[in-house]
C-alpha cells in the first residue's frame, strides 16, 4: 500500500500526535508499504519554520510545508496560521503520486477536508483518525456558543468530514459514543486507542533512576504530573491535595512538563510557598523511560467537560513504564475505565480533594500497593495495549480499506484485560 499521514506535527515534535505519527508510519514502512507524511515545517505551537521542507526519516517521505507565523498569540492568529497550512497541505497532497489510503489526523481541526479532496479528485480512500472533536473543545472552553453560527457551522462542517471518511477511527469509548450521537453509523467507527512502546519504556527499577539522586528525590514517596497541563484538565484538585499534604516531608509532588495550566501551578506553589513541589521541563524522548519511571505514582487529570472529546494518552507511557495512576475525572472517561478494568490506580472525582490526598497518604504508607498496580499496568500493556498491537491493527484496517473489506467490529483493539469492552 502507498499511505499518506497528513499532521501538523510530526517527529522531530515532542507533541503526543507526532509521536504517534512517528510511531505508525514507522511500523508501516517495516511491513514493506510506502508511506508519506505531510506535515508542517514548524514544531507545534512555535513560530517560524525549523524544520526541513523534505527529508526521510527512518524510510518515511516527510513533506512539510508553511510555517507557523503567529505560534499561539491568539485565537485569531491561529486561525491564520491553520488556514494556510490547510492550503499548502492540500497543494502538496494533490502533487504526491496517488495514495491507496489518505490518514487526515484532527491536528489542525477539520484538516480531513483536504483527506476529502484527495479522495474525491485522486479515487482513494480517506480513514479519518480523531484525536479530539471540535467545535465541541472550545465550546467546552467556553471559547465559543454552543448555539451560535459559527458553531453550528463548524459541526455542520466536522460531521461532513464523518460522514465521508471511509473509516473514522476513535481513541476510547467515551469518544465512540459522541461520534454515534452525532449520527456517525456505528459500523463506520473503529476503536484504536493510544498506546506506548513497552521495549522502550522497560521499567528502571528505584534504585537505578540517575533522576533520583539529581532532582534530590531518593527516599521520597514522587507523585508525578507528567506532560502537558492544559485547559483540557483540572488543577484546583491537585492544588488542594498538593496544600493538604505540604507538612509531609515524605512526599513529592514533580511537574514534569509544560502548558498553560503548568504555568499556573507552578505560580500557585511558588506562591505559597509549598515545599512539596518541584518543577522540570519536557525530557527528551530518550530520557522518558527514567522520567516516567521517576515516579511511585503518576497523576492524571480530564476536566469533566472533556469527557468523550479526547483521550489523554499518558496513560499508556505511564503503564508501559509499569507504574501506578491516580486519574481525577469522569470514572466513565476511557482512562477512568481503563485503570478500573485493569487495576492499574485508582479514580478520583474532581473535586474530591479529601479523596485525592487519602489516597496518596494510603498510598505512601503501602509501596507495595503501588507496585502491584504498576506491574498490572505493565501486564495490560503487554497483553493488548502496546504500540505493536496497535499498530497492527492500523495496518490491518488499512488494508481492509484499501480491499473493499468491512472490519469486523468497531472495537478493534479492546482497552481492556480481557473484560468487554
Amino acid at each position: 500500500m502507498r499511505i499518506i499521514l497528513l499532521n501538523q506535527a510530526f517527529y522531530p515534535d515532542h507533541a503526543a500526535t507526532a509521536q504517534h505519527a512517528h510511531d505508525l508510519a514507522k511500523h508501516l514502512v517495516t511491513q514493506g508499504h510506502q508511506v508519506a507524511v505531510v506535515a508542517s515545517r514548524s514544531i507545534y505551537g512555535s513560530k517560524g519554520a525549523a524544520l526541513p521542507r523534505r527529508e526521510t526519516v527512518d524510510g518515511i517521505e516527510v513533506h512539510r510545508v508553511g510555517k507557523s507565523i503567529f505560534g499561539k498569540a491568539s485565537i485569531l492568529a491561529r486561525m491564520f496560521d491553520f488556514a494556510l497550512f490547510y492550503l499548502l497541505a492540500l497543494v502538496k497532497v494533490m502533487r504526491l503520486k496517488r495514495p491507496d489510503v489518505i490518514v487526515p489526523f484532527s491536528t489542525p481541526p477539520f484538516i480531513a477536508l483536504v483527506g476529502w479532496a484527495l479522495k474525491t479528485v485522486k479515487r482513494c480512500r480517506y480513514v479519518y483518525w480523531v484525536m479530539d472533536l471540535y467545535p465541541d473543545v472550545p465550546i467546552a472552553f467556553g471559547i465559543m456558543k454552543a448555539d451560535g453560527f459559527g458553531a453550528r457551522l463548524l459541526e455542520r462542517v466536522h460531521r461532513f468530514c464523518f460522514r465521508r471518511a471511509d473509516k473514522v477511527v476513535v481513541l476510547g469509548r467515551c469518544m465512540r459514543d459522541r461520534l454515534i450521537g452525532k449520527g456517525t453509523p456505528p459500523e463506520r467507527i473503529v476503536l484504536i486507542p493510544p498506546w506506548a512502546d513497552v521495549d522502550e519504556l522497560e521499567p528502571l527499577p528505584r534504585d537505578e533512576n540517575p533522576l533520583r539522586k539529581e532532582w534530590g528525590l531518593e527516599d521520597k514517596l514522587v507523585v508525578m504530573y507528567s506532560g502537558n497541563l492544559g485547559l483540557a484538565h483540572d488543577i484546583d484538585t491537585l492544588r488542594g491535595a498538593i496544600v493538604k499534604l505540604k507538612d509531609r516531608d515524605d512526599i513529592r509532588f514533580v511537574f514534569v512538563g509544560g502548558g498553560k495550566l503548568m504555568a499556573q501551578m507552578q505560580a500557585f506553589c511558588e506562591q505559597q510557598k509549598l515545599p512539596n513541589t518541584v518543577f522540570k521541563p519536557y525530557q527528551p524522548r530518550e530520557s522518558i523511560r527514567a522520567s516516567l519511571g521517576l515516579a511511585d505514582l503518576h497523576l492524571i487529570s480530564q476536566a469533566n467537560a472533556m469527557t468523550g472529546l479526547l483521550v489523554p494518552s499518558k496513560l499508556y507511557g505511564i503503564m508501559a513504564a509499569g507504574r501506578a495512576s491516580v486519574f481525577v475525572g469522569q470514572p466513565d472517561a476511557e482512562v477512568g475505565r481503563v485503570i478500573e478494568e485493569t487495576g492499574c490506580g485508582r479514580v478520583v472525582s474532581i473535586g474530591d480533594i479529601d479523596a485525592l490526598a487519602g489516597t496518596i497518604v494510603e498510598l505512601a504508607g503501602d509501596r507495595q500497593a503501588c507496585e502491584r498496580m504498576g506491574q498490572a499496568a505493565r501486564d495490560a500493556m503487554i497483553a493488548t495495549l502496546d504500540r505493536r498491537h496497535a499498530c497492527e491493527a492500523w495496518e490491518q484496517l488499512l488494508g481492509e480499506c484499501v480491499n473493499g473489506r468491512t472490519p469486523e467490529s468497531s472495537a478493534r483493539t479492546t482497552p481492556t484485560s480481557g473484560q468487554e469492552a
